[in-house]
């Protein structure tokens, strides 16, 4: 599919079309200087000419014709795939754009007032020139939706920060989830089974801990002047230190935020520019402050790098993009100096020959027998916000199934190896049979059991068959604080750096080291289900229900497909008490295919199915 993919800044605006599969570029558009009378525009490599261009509608007036003119025959793009920097807390992944989320973009303008209302104003522009076209939101913070609490919150007024939204988002998000998932193709592993730290180096630098293919820290917080040194943004500073200046050269919050923003980074330090090559040349020629500037610069990246290793518990790779990323050897170096202890030892051979490109996207540093590993990933965020795009416009052509859908709770429980049973029970022991549960095979066993966490215990969690090939234990979130874990939504299997819990049995205790998770909400099927809603195993949906006491729509449930499903909605104790659920409620499918993308709203009528 033929994906528009439109990045709008301040002054500037990027489109190009491509290949939302392969990526292939086919036509590109750069417009600059929008809003003075330099403003010129730019078709693939041709000359740039002259342009009136006063705001970004005028300036996609005068280019879409020109670009679209420029693919070749047949090339005509199918959806418009729009960057936008701030999605708030509302979009955990990208988002077909109606009017009612052109006005909630709108209303997150103060969050990133830099940014979002140049966002919005192409996506108004691209809307009405290209009305046809399905028009999808990219969020620079969706990725970043993941953070624990833990590393969400700022530690001010609780009161405060609700009433204005002050809390850590992160940006960068599609770079970083991009080349996370380069890098897990590049060493032959899943996501899911890596702990890497994603380097996003350029004018806008950040630092992404993920964790078993989650973001679980970054460096930038509620805006992007938080974290790392950049080309003109300060990065991490002392509060103190604003307060100093704001009483001793009597700026204001406007005149602050110009010094943080533009006067900051590596152009403060050096005097000079925020062009690292202009700096590391300055560098070598002797200049001081030049020489400084790189050290400080890579000084923070490396304490980022050892603090998020500190986060995970270790990390498998690390990886630099963007543009310092990819071109710095010098940075490169600095930064991976004193990284041993890490297992992360860089091959200075490697690191001076590293060259990355769209056709070659990645490229290893480190020593061949390294523990961890050193990556330079060429990033392509107009890649990936072309395959988001893609995908949601291939949605539009799936037709959610009318059927409901019957949903069940499921309380707590415990999932166990046959060695754990006969730790717990004695020697031999089998399982139970107490009760058929609805999916075929499996059962409600007659054995119970106690789990202890660091507070309280819990007795009588029921234990369910048949035995597995690794212990679990789901529990809700009111359940989670009674026993002082701190336990992640994962999917059911999906137990690699959770939290352990202490198993006590009429026979023997057992402490397992990981495995305690609250279940994801998901719903079974056959694939004559899955085929019938137009959907498939891993694809994520919202679900409405009509609950005739409390009305609610469920984001980001699972899809899971197996010939042993039958078709049901699980969902746990305080979700079902958070919609008022009784034995035999049914829900609606709602087609997102992402991570809870809203297409359509068809409730239940009370009394259906």
């Amino acid at each position: 599919m033929h994906v528009l993919v439109l990045n709008c800044g301040s002054s500037s605006l990027k489109a190009a079309v491509l290949e939302s599969s392969t990526g292939k570029r086919l036509a590109r558009l750069v417009v600059e200087r929008i809003g003075t009378d330099g403003a010129s525009l730019r078709i693939d490599s041709r000359e740039a000419t002259k342009l009136h261009a006063p705001d970004h509608a005028s300036a996609l007036e005068a280019g879409l014709p020109a670009l679209l003119s420029a693919l070749p025959e047949g090339a005509r793009p199918r959806a418009v795939g729009h960057r936008v920097v701030h999605g708030g807390a509302h979009f955990s992944a990208p988002v077909r754009i109606d009017d009612e989320l052109e006005a909630t973009i709108r209303e997150l303008i103060p969050l990133a007032p830099l940014h979002n209302p140049a966002n919005l104003a192409g996506i108004v522009a691209a809307r009405r020139l290209l009305p046809e076209l399905v028009h999808v939101a990219v969020f620079d913070t969706a990725f970043h939706a993941t953070l624990p609490n833990r590393a969400r919150h700022y530690a001010i007024d609780r009161a405060l920060a609700e009433k204005h939204s002050i809390r850590r988002y992160g940006f960068h998000g599609t770079s970083h989830a991009y080349v996370a998932r380069l890098a897990a193709q590049h060493l032959g592993a899943k996501p899911r089974d890596l702990r890497l730290i994603s380097c996003h180096l350029g004018n806008g630098a950040s630092v992404c801990a993920v964790e078993w293919g989650r973001s679980v820290e970054t460096s930038m917080g509620l805006t992007p002047l938080e974290g790392l040194v950049m080309g003109t943004r300060s990065g991490d500073i002392d509060p103190g230190a604003l307060l100093h200046l704001m009483r001793s050269e009597k700026l204001d919050a406007d005149a602050l935020d110009v010094l943080l923003n533009e006067k900051s980074g590596l152009k403060g330090l050096t005097g000079l520019g925020n062009d690292l090559r202009d700096i590391e040349e300055r560098a070598a020629q002797g200049d001081d402050a030049c020489r400084l500037a790189i050290h400080v610069f890579c000084h923070r990246v490396r304490k980022y790098i050892g603090a998020y290793a500190a986060v995970m518990g270790g990390v498998d790779a690390i990886v630099f993009t963007a543009g310092i990323g990819e071109n710095s050897a010098t940075v490169r170096q600095h930064v991976a100096r004193n990284l041993d202890f890490l297992g992360a030892r860089l091959d200075d051979d490697a690191n001076r020959s590293a060259r990355v490109s769209r056709e070659r996207p990645v490229a290893r540093i480190s020593e061949e027998n390294a523990r961890t590993h050193l990556l330079v990933i060429a990033t392509d965020e107009e890649h990936a916000i072309a395959e988001e795009a893609a995908a949601i416009a291939r949605d539009l052509d799936r037709v959610a199934a009318p059927r409901p859908i019957p949903v069940a709770i499921s309380a707590r429980h415990i999932h166990l190896t046959q060695a754990t049973v006969e730790q717990l029970f004695g020697e031999g022991h089998q399982l139970t049979r107490r009760s058929d549960l609805s999916q075929p095979g499996q059962f409600a066993c007659e054995e119970t059991l106690t789990i202890v966490g660091p507070k309280r215990r819990i007795e009588g969690v029921r234990v369910l068959g048949p035995v597995r090939r690794a212990d679990q234990v789901e529990i809700s979130r009111t359940d989670e604080f009674f026993l002082g874990l701190d336990a992640p939504v994962r999917d059911s299997g999906d137990t690699k750096g959770t939290p352990g819990i202490t198993i006590v049995g009429p026979k023997g205790t057992v402490a397992i080291p990981e495995g305690v998770i609250c279940a994801r909400r998901h719903i079974h099927m056959h694939p004559t289900d899955a085929e019938a809603y137009g959907v498939a195993d891993g694809d994520v949906v919202e679900v409405a229900i009509d609950s005739a006491g409390r009305d609610l729509t469920f984001g980001d449930v699972l899809i899971r497909v197996s010939e042993k499903f039958s078709l049901e909605m699980h969902v746990d104790t305080d979700e079902a008490n958070a919609a008022e659920l009784n034995p035999g409620a049914q829900g609606m499918l709602e087609l997102t295919e992402g991570h809870a993308r809203l297409v359509r709203r068809s409730v239940l009528p009370p009394g259906a199915g």
